[in-house]
């Protein structure tokens, strides 16, 4: 089975390092255009733009990609509790319209009060779900053609509707990750996929297990993705010096200022990803492979896969045996990686990259070949890739 392959859109900031801004890069649109069309010309299915006080917004960068890409899809935020379920259906239905149908709508429910209170929405963890609830409600029906009305504990909706339909039916897909109770009975109701951030393969397990019956108890039927960062190199030593370096600039007062950040959240999600590494730089291989280093200044999916390709690429596959479809990975920096996830893992995923050409003749994929000409005269060949097809 070839599992969907998603990379990220860095609208927070990026660098070779964490926690510094030594070797860092601006967010720049010029950047975020260079990360977006690496990963739509090789072939990665789509980007992930995150949300929140620390990023630039995720529907006006997202915006602005779709005529400087071809295929790409995007995954961009709702938020339920800070903006009305009409006006995000009617925004969801012009995205999908003007991109011909490449937008993903991730369901963000939020989980740091000081942030949302900022934002104006002061109501307590499960009360957002059940706005969200409600929300998705209005949504779902709304971009399905309906024309809704809800008298909700929350929402109070009064003939809702879109007038011009977006181009995927009923509507597009829906992602959503959350760890609570709360959450993953919304989940089980309303999404088309459930994230996960990456956890031991047991904790994974156990979630989806868990999600899949309240889906099931609805009537519906669930697909899973998991949110990771990689580190992957040509050997594993090399893999995992490059996974210190990243945080060889991170000091101690700025994990200890990290971590006061993330005690004031009530997400449970956030919990678990600090519970990995409780703050310390001992034991961060939560996993076979599975490093635990980026959340200790990392809010959000904290951890990452570390190795050679072929061990990375064996870890996905577990993860896959799981019941996990869609994989959202990352790494630092954001650009570079992309090619060098693309050009190790894809062809052990059996994904075909569009622009790394398997070393063949003028004619292949765009006409083009893969590596520099050799004396101006001889096209290069992939040595393994020949030897393997001889043998």
């Amino acid at each position: 089975m070839t599992p969907n392959v998603f990379w990220f859109i860095p609208t927070h900031g990026d660098g070779r390092y964490l926690g510094t801004s030594e070797a860092g890069r601006a967010t720049t649109h010029s950047y975020m255009r260079q990360v977006a069309q690496a990963a739509d010309d090789l072939g990665y299915e789509g980007v992930l733009l995150p949300t929140g006080v620390s990023c630039e917004d995720a529907w006006i960068v997202a915006s602005t990609m779709i005529p400087l890409t071809k295929r790409l899809k995007y995954l961009v935020a709702i938020r339920p509790g800070l903006m009305s379920p009409s006006l995000a259906a009617r925004m969801a239905a012009t995205f999908d319209r003007l991109s011909d149908g490449r937008l993903l709508i991730n369901v963000v429910t939020g989980g740091d009060p000081v942030e949302l209170a900022g934002d104006g929405l002061h109501v307590s963890h499960d009360e957002r779900y059940e706005i969200t609830d409600e929300f998705l409600t209005v949504w779902r029906k709304e971009l399905a053609g309906e024309t809704v009305t809800l008298d909700g504990k929350h929402l109070n909706i009064r003939e809702g509707r879109v007038l011009i339909p977006g181009v995927q039916k009923p509507h597009p897909p829906l992602y959503f990750g959350g760890s609570s109770p709360a959450a993953q009975q919304v989940a089980a109701r309303h999404v088309d996929l459930y994230l996960t951030w990456g956890e031991h393969p047991d904790q994974v397990a156990e979630k989806i297990a868990s999600v899949r019956r309240l889906a099931e108890a609805e009537g519906r039927t669930m697909r899973f993705g998991i949110r990771l960062h990689v580190i992957v190199r040509e050997t594993e030593e090399q893999a995992w010096q490059d996974a210190d370096d990243l945080i060889s600039r991170v000091d101690e007062a700025t994990i200890a200022r990290t971590q006061q950040v993330f005690a004031r959240m009530d997400s449970h999600g956030q919990s678990r990803m600090k519970a990995l590494h409780g703050g310390s730089r001992e034991s961060l291989e939560i996993s076979p492979n599975l490093w635990a280093g980026v959340g200790l200044v990392r809010g959000g999916a904290g951890t990452a896969l570390v190795g050679d390709a072929d061990t990375v690429a064996q870890r996905i596959r577990e993860f896959e045996a799981l019941g996990i479809d869609t994989f959202i990975m990352s790494g630092y920096p954001h650009l570079e990686e992309a090619y060098r996830f693309a050009e190790l893992i894809f062809p052990r995923l059996q994904i075909t990259p569009k622009t790394l050409n398997s070393g063949g003749k003028p004619g292949d994929a765009f006409g083009a070949f893969s590596g520099e000409i050799i004396a101006n005269t001889i096209v290069p060949q992939d040595e393994t890739r020949v030897a393997r097809a001889a043998g």
